[in-house]
């Protein structure tokens, strides 16, 4: 539920865009930051989730990030004004930021070694359901309000009730947290080794050894204290090399664009001329497509392993990028009249739905399996935060610039993000090492 909130959240506002620019008559600038700040909140909220998890648990985090989550919808639906419509938003983006940390990281914690890469990959699977559920509760409210992003229904605009919406899955968030087991490692470093006995027992099944589990985790704690930012210095550059390999990681997945395509695509295909009910169509399509690549990065995940899937994902996205930057290169008209040739409209549609797919099958998956393992165990939690806090700026920076960018050149855009794609490939080669298969504490 974690990973479907931190989905539907960041996702929602695809539908809301268009209708948000026209009620408070919001520049592309204004409207970059409306869509962008809730990312702001993401990294304050990946940054604090992993200290505050190491001090009261990780399941209390959980219950904040729901609070948050729901005053955050809640907040959304009702703005009197664009302020406070990002008020709301950078609250519910502070929620997400947990949910993007803890949820990893409890995982890591959690499932044993052999299928820790799987199990990891049902978060992104769980975004992945977030963000397609989002687009098709979007598209059913739109066709409520008969196709107006704007027209009333019970009192509110249609993209109030998208927004609105939110506060279901939000609740049952909150209530699902209080009947799962906390971390066995937080247990233990909390002195509370039985019940950290029981916990492995539970996930590891009866037949595990949770005696010697524990030693082991013991063991690897035995040096680590609660993990702080200056556990993460020392380095050439500021950080440890094996920090700036997680902030690599985190940066290089944003910039490729793929948020772009999550938080826009609806706003993107009625700007070259499609009309909104099959923009919105388009949109769930695609992340239908997003779901697909996920399951095939979870089948591959502990198959071929981390590194050979990031280097096929970046290929295929550079391919699909550069694709989209010809089609869009033929865009014609101006304001509300735009279009592209139907040859070039169809590949930019066949383009993007490619660039999905191997993200999916690749970098969306992977990143997050290798942000749980790569970290040794004193730092991981410190160091989990700053690689997410680098993930969600990164992504902010292309969420807030791309409207701007797009009134500059769409194609130029597209270009600028594959030109990341392609950087992508020699970064994995030379600074990633497979962990696949390893023990958390053999990354010490």
């Amino acid at each position: 539920m974690g990973g479907f909130l931190f989905g539907y959240d960041s996702s929602v506002i695809n539908g809301a865009t268009v209708a948000i620019k026209d009620r408070f008559d919001l520049s592309a600038d204004t409207l970059g930051w409306v869509t962008a700040i809730a990312l702001l909140g993401c990294a304050l909220g990946a940054a604090i989730a992993g200290r505050l998890a190491d001090r009261v648990g990780r399941i209390r985090v959980m219950h904040v990030a729901a609070i948050l989550f729901t005053v955050s919808a809640v907040g959304s639906a009702l703005p009197f004004a664009v302020w406070d419509l990002m008020m709301w938003r950078f609250i519910g983006g502070i929620g997400i930021g947990m949910a993007s940390v803890i949820g990893p990281a409890y995982i890591a914690e959690v499932a044993p070694p052999a299928y820790r890469g799987r199990l990891a990959s049902f978060q992104q699977a769980a975004i992945v359901i977030g963000i397609a559920i989002s687009q098709l509760v979007n598209w059913g409210i739109l066709n409520m309000a008969d196709g107006d992003q704007r027209g009333k229904l019970g009192g509110l605009e249609a993209w109030q009730w998208m927004l609105g919406v939110m506060v279901v899955p939000a609740i049952l968030y909150g209530l699902l947290s209080f009947v799962i087991p906390e971390s066995p490692r937080y247990l233990i470093s909390a002195g509370r080794i039985e019940q950290a006995k029981k916990v492995l027992a539970e996930v590891e099944g009866p037949s595990a050894d949770t005696q010697q589990r524990v030693a082991e985790i013991q063991a690897g704690m035995r040096s680590e204290h609660k993990s702080t930012f200056k556990d993460l210095l020392g380095g050439k550059g500021g950080f440890l090399p094996i920090v700036w390999i997680g902030i690599g990681l985190s940066v290089f997945q944003q910039l490729v664009g793929i948020n772009v395509i999550f938080y826009y695509s609806n706003q993107l295909w009625q700007s070259i001329g499609k009309d909104p009910s099959s923009s919105f169509l388009y949109s769930f399509e695609t992340s239908i497509v997003n779901i697909i690549g996920t399951v095939i990065a979870m089948i591959f995940v502990d198959r071929i392993g981390r590194k050979p899937l990031a280097i096929i994902g970046s290929v295929g996205m550079a391919a699909a990028l550069f694709t989209c930057a010809w089609a869009f290169s033929y865009k014609t008209g101006a304001g509300d009249n735009v279009s592209l040739p139907n040859a070039q409209g169809l590949t930019a549609i066949i383009a993007a739905n490619a660039f999905v797919l191997f993200f999916a099958l690749s970098w969306g998956v992977v990143v997050w399996v290798l942000l749980g393992e790569i970290f040794p165990g004193r730092i991981r939690a410190a160091a989990l935060g700053v690689a997410a806090a680098a993930q969600w700026l990164a992504n902010f920076a292309i969420t807030k610039t791309f409207p701007s960018m797009s009134d500059w050149s769409l194609s130029g855009s597209y270009v600028i993000y594959g030109a990341f794609a392609a950087l992508s490939i020699p970064f994995v080669m030379k600074f990633v090492k497979e962990t696949k298969g390893k023990v958390l504490e053999e990354m010490g």
